[in-house]
């Protein structure tokens, strides 16, 4: 019996022979697990011999201690799948993994401790990822190329340059994988600028680089810390991510982007990041915080190698023109048919109101000042704070102290103010009139926590600290958690009012399933459900118009859609379109 060895030395060895890595970013959690073979015999066709993906710490232990690797999740069966079509795996399955993802893939219950400390050697944040780790190397240990497997690398950490320089940090981690059973090469992935490289870096273990162009000067800096080591782009940018608000889908230049592939490849070894981008299923998106809050959309095209909904695009066809130089492009058979329809026109079936809903589909929790969502335990979506104000006769001043991220304001069921981001932290002055209906409702939703920089500890959601109102603080206040993974409770024969947030019901029969879009033009703002499968979001300011629905998610027979809309901005009907639209 052969032993099977992968090796860093002047460059990549697999089995003594040298190899180039020529791979393709795809994360398993942005696509159905019924499409993965079809993405992966398309990465295949390309030319590249290796897939890289991220493991989301947040998604496969979402509460502490309970863990996940089954369905959209099933890690073990992604890597079987790339090792049945012959190609090597790059794991990064660092706590942190930005990824325009929530969190950074930070599980939002680490929020819920007060004094937590993230991406340091700090005790009780190490102890929580050392339990992570236990379960997820049970999985992912066998599966290394020494075993058998395909796996040929780990990351250890991600850009960390660009958050702090605590190596003892960094080794403690290291520890953790290797006493967990990682025993392939190890690699620290950090932009070649500043003094990222530099504080990124860890001894014994390979510094890549993440970058989307001037492929020669970034290598010459990379080259300076790889110590006649191999020089690999970990991510080469060929895209860009789409933000709420933002003008148009952005896209890159090809031309652009096949001369940095093609020097790339004559210098070293690449990651195409995105060869798929997917989809932020759910609450899944990732922000950024500059100067203002820009979460990502739900699309994460990213303008890939492949479209979101797995089509081949000029830049893949232009990409594998490039690839054939280096190596010999394989021939595969696709093995999965995939179409798109359209099932047309949708009218609505029911409907019923938010406030009339509540106690079918959460349960309130009362306190004398108002508790974020990592407090009542929860991650996602959206909370509501109830209270009467008993002693004001005019709402003339009000301020959310510690709120994240947008909350609509009520007096009985009229709409008072919206108020987003930094707004929400200033004092404004309203003019409305305590006449009957005293109740103040808050209806505040988390838009994707921060992904990237110091605020990743910043991240509690909803109200985080006290309720002014007229200058002064009000209390005793009932909490409705609103994750919105039980909307089979939903009793659509209560109430609604116009111009509330409330649920859509639809119901649509087929005979065949294909990928199709539904078109939420002339919709405010609000989710997609299918067939109790949370899309993700929706945002009349755009880009993104359309949500991509996969076939797998739909059924022969009848189907359900629930829209969960919150400006009052609806329609008595939906399309289902075979035509995707990125804005």
């Amino acid at each position: 019996m052969s032993i099977k060895t992968f090796e860093i030395k002047d460059q990549f060895y697999c089995n003594e022979k040298p190899v180039k890595i020529i791979s393709g970013g795809m994360h398993y959690f942005r696509i159905v697990p019924e499409y993965w073979r079809d993405r992966l015999e398309k990465l295949k066709a390309l030319g590249c011999n290796t897939v890289e993906t991220y493991i989301p710490w947040n998604m496969h232990e979402p509460k502490k201690g309970e863990f996940h690797f089954e369905g959209l999740l099933d890690i073990k069966r992604f890597i079987n799948t790339a090792a049945e079509l012959g190609l090597w795996v790059i794991l990064r399955p660092s706590p942190y993994i930005c990824a325009e993802w929530e969190f950074g893939g930070l599980p939002a219950w680490l929020l819920a401790e007060d004094n937590m400390r993230l991406r340091i050697n700090y005790k009780p944040f190490m102890n929580h990822v050392k339990e992570y780790y236990k379960e997820l190397f049970k999985i992912i240990s066998p599966m290394q190329y020494q075993f058998g497997g395909p796996v040929i690398m780990m990351q250890v950490e991600n850009e960390y340059g660009y958050y702090a320089d605590d190596a003892a940090y960094l080794e403690v981690l290291k520890k953790m994988m290797v006493d967990n059973g990682a025993i392939v090469p190890l690699v620290t992935s950090d932009g070649p600028w500043g003094d990222a490289l530099s504080c990124g870096s860890i001894e014994g273990v390979l510094p890549t680089c993440n970058f989307g162009s001037k492929v020669k000067e970034q290598f010459q800096v990379l080259e300076k810390y790889t110590a006649g080591r191999p020089l690999m782009i970990m991510e080469f940018w060929v895209g860009w991510f789409d933000s709420w608000g933002t003008e148009k889908h952005v896209t890159s230049n090809l031309k652009e982007n096949c001369k940095d592939l093609e020097e790339a490849l004559s210098l070293g070894n690449v990651n195409i990041y995105m060869f798929i981008g997917g989809t932020n299923f759910g609450f899944m998106n990732g922000s950024n915080y500059y100067d203002e809050l820009k979460p990502d959309v739900t699309s994460y095209d990213y303008d890939a190698v492949l479209t979101e909904w797995g089509d081949i695009t000029p830049k893949y066809l232009e990409f594998q023109k490039i690839i054939a130089k280096f190596t010999e492009i394989p021939q595969v058979e696709l093995s999965i048919k995939t179409k798109k329809i359209s099932y047309g026109l949708i009218k609505v079936n029911n409907k019923v109101g938010l406030f009339e809903s509540l106690d079918d589909i959460s349960q309130p929790v009362q306190n004398l000042f108002p508790l974020s969502m990592e407090k009542l335990g929860q991650n996602y979506g959206y909370i509501l704070y109830r209270s009467e104000l008993k002693k004001e006769k005019k709402l003339e001043k009000l301020c959310l102290n510690g709120a994240n991220d947008r909350a609509n304001i009520y007096m009985g069921n009229d709409k008072v103010i919206t108020l987003y981001d930094r707004e929400l932290l200033i004092e404004k002055e309203i003019d409305y009139n305590i006449e009957e209906d005293n109740l103040m409702s808050i209806l505040v939703e988390n838009m994707g926590r921060v992904n990237f920089g110091p605020l990743l500890e910043k991240q509690r959601k909803g109200i985080d600290s006290c309720i002014q109102i007229n200058g002064h603080q009000h209390m005793d206040w009932s909490h409705y958690s609103l994750p919105f993974d039980n909307l089979d409770k939903l009793d659509f024969s209560k109430g609604y009012h116009n111009g509330c947030p409330a649920f859509y019901q639809f119901e649509f029969s087929i005979n065949e399933i294909g990928d199709t879009f539904i078109d939420m033009d002339g919709w405010g703002k609000g989710c997609v459900f299918i067939n109790g499968f949370n899309l993700g979001r929706f945002w009349d300011i755009g880009p993104q118009k359309k949500l991509y629905i996969p076939g797998p998610l739909l059924k022969i027979g009848l189907n359900e859609i629930i829209i969960f809309e919150t400006e009052g901005k609806v329609r008595e009907t939906v399309i289902l379109s075979d035509a995707p639209s990125l804005g």
